[in-house]
């Protein structure tokens, strides 16, 4: 079958095309596409039918062609012109063919001898659509797989590449980028484009250059063996690249590591982390905790000794009436041993 799908709703399908023989038989479709407008859906057959329907009505063809190949052959592919008016049909059978949907009776023109081994092998138009491009088949040793290109009108031969020493299968002419993706049977990808006509895509690669080779990873002196030299010219042990690569990582000159924030205090020229302006300044000391958790009374008897020594304001204002100052002892800690065991603290 052929079956349309709403990709909103993976689950279930929206028509069911079934392909048929002359005999009203059932028959397996290998390719299968839409026209440019999305109308048409048309369908190449093992039988050599190419079956084309409308997409609201899938009982009956709109348009087919029962002996369009050779029945029992594979048709690869089946793409639409740009115009919507023209199909081109690459068969198993060696051959592709171009065809007026409108007239659908025999193919307009025709180009033998191209050989298709895959199940999969491309046929497409060139963006003006005055071009028609397909891929060859070659078995190993056989040559190089080829690109041909076919005027539409014609189909006269127009060129020929020779792309790789294996089969050119896929193909795609883009319609923006104007350049022309193939992909071949031993895994290798290529494109080709126009350096003035085409756009972006390729080109964007092609402008990069290759970078140069770090002179470390690739020239390395030559190591001379002297086991019976002096120690004074004997030469150092030769270490491996990658080992001396890891040992200069390590070493902050060679490795160009960069000095850390200053700590502090600006210092040799580097200012602090708190920045140079006042205002970061006050900023930073506002922040500071100045919090004292120690004793209130030694905090203040810590200055009682310069205070006495030095007296500046007070002391000598009260010089006359001030009496001396008493501070009460310090007491010791009772002594818990003697309490009872009830009375101590328990800790």
């Amino acid at each position: 079958t052929v079956r349309t799908w709403d990709v909103n709703n993976e689950k279930k399908h929206k028509s069911v095309f079934k392909p048929r023989s002359v005999q009203g038989k059932r028959v397996i479709p290998t390719t299968c596409t839409y026209s440019r407008d999305g109308k048409l859906i048309a369908a190449g057959c093992q039988d050599g039918s190419i079956q084309i329907w409308d997409r609201n009505m899938s009982v009956h063809t709109k348009f087919h062609c029962r002996q369009a190949h050779a029945p029992g052959t594979d048709t690869s592919c089946l793409t639409f012109s740009y115009d919507g008016t023209v199909l081109a049909s690459r068969g198993g059978d060696d051959t592709l063919k171009i065809w007026d949907i409108r007239l659908f009776k025999k193919p307009l023109n025709s180009a033998e001898r191209l050989p298709s081994f895959f199940p999969m092998t491309d046929c497409c138009f060139s963006p003006d659509d005055k071009i028609l491009v397909t891929g060859t088949s070659v078995k190993k040793g056989g040559g190089c797989g080829k690109l041909f290109f076919f005027y539409r009108d014609t189909f006269q031969k127009l060129y020929e590449i020779e792309v790789t020493d294996a089969s050119v299968v896929r193909c795609l002419w883009h319609p923006k980028l104007n350049q022309i993706m193939v992909g071949t049977g031993n895994g290798l990808a290529k494109v080709y484009y126009d350096p003035v006509k085409s756009q972006r895509g390729a080109k964007l690669c092609v402008v990069k250059t290759k970078r140069k080779e770090r002179q470390a990873e690739t020239l390395t002196q030559d190591y001379i063996i002297t086991p019976h030299a002096l120690p004074m010219f004997r030469e150092p042990r030769q270490r491996s690249t990658r080992k001396q690569l890891e040992k200069d990582r390590l070493d902050p000159m060679k490795s160009h590591k960069p000095e850390p924030p200053v700590a502090g205090p600006g210092r040799g020229g580097r200012v602090g982390t708190h920045g140079g302006t006042l205002s970061s300044y006050i900023v930073k000391n506002i922040a500071l905790d100045k919090t004292d958790d120690s004793n209130p009374r030694e905090a203040i008897l810590r200055h009682a000794k310069e205070a006495e020594e030095n007296p500046y304001w007070v002391a000598p204002a009260y010089a006359k009436t001030q009496p001396k100052t008493v501070f009460a002892e310090v007491e010791p800690e009772d002594d818990e041993t003697d309490k009872p065991e009830w009375k101590k603290r328990k800790i």
